[in-house]
């Protein structure tokens, strides 16, 4: 905790997020009666609504208390061409649609909901909350590793599966029945029903930060809650606890990655690691792609060679007897190129036309969108590509047979 503090207090940081910052947002679309229990999930790294201002919005407006938030356009787009297209079959098809809608922790159907006020471009799936939302929210975040306290499996070190929550989430929702409210840290407010088992001034064995909490009230509430209330910084030191590393927003990066490093820390800079990383599956997905389509178009292109050559070889005698009445080397060019663009024209750009046409279509679906990319530039290339193959594999032979006298050509044992 004290190394946290001190790394928080460092020039130029922003602030800490505990973890990886990813977060699950569930929202539900009730707009009709038949999508009622329609539930759906939006993700995102939950982020400071200080990070952006007015500017980077498109859609609505920024934040004016701790319940509502802004979701960038990349998340809400992640999740309108999800697999699953709830949000599509639902009836949502622009992302503005997504304004004025209730959000909340995915799983956590008794804490507070968040309302979507704003829509960003920041060309980051990122979720933008206010700063006293942050660590609650990614304390309560499904993706929390628990290590201590709340178990992986919901359960707490009693057994009792009971969350650890800020009771400020959860005022308008209770009624202190006896005692106080846990300012304190380590202090702790239970259910009513836990008043037996677990007496007023006294610890429980439930710890954070390897300190047990003790209980100072216990409270009643109508929607059959049953957590742990602490404060905020009880929460935090739970969340610490639990996540693997932290996140690190930063005013100045690079001062910033040197002065975490100058503390002995593994430190990298999320994007750049991120992008080389991305970049890095690109390169062994390309190389494998190419490697096979290359041999597929090398046999292909041997086989078109092959065609061609036996093909001209019944011509020899014709070539032969061109040049002995006097036709010129660039006539006999001549008039093969027209012959190999004529039969191009004809049978090889229809079939580039029709096989974009079904690369098109096919790359419409989800699983074949990032394999293939059919553009105006990629079919003028095949296009290119094609006519000065078949002219080379073309002329080729030509070339060789047109270079000899009449008499050798017309000599030949294999015409």
């Amino acid at each position: 905790m004290e190394d946290y503090i001190a790394y928080q207090n460092i020039e130029g940081v922003e602030y800490l997020i505990p973890g990886d910052s990813l977060i699950n947002m569930q929202i539900q679309y009730d707009d009709l009666y038949q999508t009622a229990r329609s539930l759906d999930s939006i993700s995102g790294s939950i982020a400071s609504i200080n990070l952006i201002s007015q500017e980077d919005l498109i859609y609505g407006a920024m934040p004016q208390n701790e319940y509502e938030l802004v979701i960038d356009k990349m998340s809400l787009n992640n999740n309108l061409n999800s697999r699953e297209q709830n949000a599509k079959m639902c009836g949502i098809t622009k992302i503005e649609e997504f304004l004025n809608r209730k959000t909340k922790v995915s799983g956590r159907d008794e804490l507070p909901e968040f309302k979507i006020v704003g829509i960003s471009d920041t060309q980051s799936p990122s979720i933008y909350v206010q700063d006293k939302s942050l660590i609650n929210m990614i304390s309560l975040s499904e993706n929390t590793n628990q290590e201590y306290g709340i178990m992986a499996n919901g359960e707490d070190q009693n057994g009792e599966g009971i969350l650890i929550v800020d009771y400020n989430l959860l005022l308008d929702k209770i009624e202190l029945k006896k005692g106080r409210l846990p300012e304190n840290d380590y202090e702790v407010i239970v259910n009513d029903t836990h008043s037996y088992e677990m007496p007023l001034n006294k610890t429980i064995k439930q710890t954070v930060n390897g300190t047990t909490l003790r209980v100072v009230g216990y409270y009643d509430s109508k929607y059959e809650m049953d957590y742990y209330l602490v404060n905020s910084n009880t929460v935090l030191y739970k969340t610490i606890k639990e996540k693997d590393g932290f996140m690190i927003a930063s005013k100045n990066l690079d001062n910033t990655l040197n002065k975490f490093k100058e503390f002995g820390l593994n430190v990298k800079n999320g994007y750049q690691s991120s992008k080389d990383k991305y970049l890095e599956e690109k390169k062994d997905t390309i190389k494998n792609n190419l490697t096979v389509s290359g041999i597929i178009l090398g046999i292909s292109l041997i086989e078109i060679f092959l065609m061609i050559r036996s093909s001209f070889l019944s011509r020899i005698r014709e070539i032969g007897i061109l040049r002995a009445i006097g036709v010129k080397k660039k006539d006999i060019y001549k008039m093969f190129m027209g012959e190999i663009i004529a039969i191009t024209t004809t049978a090889s750009i229809p079939g580039i036309v029709l096989m974009s046409y079904i690369l098109k279509v096919i790359s419409t679906i989800k699983y074949f969108e990032r394999l293939f990319i059919i553009n105006i530039e990629t079919v003028l290339l095949s296009v290119i590509f094609i006519y000065l193959f078949n002219l080379l594999v073309g002329l080729l032979p030509v070339f060789k047979v047109v270079r000899k006298t009449p008499a050798e050509i017309l000599s030949r044992h294999d015409i």
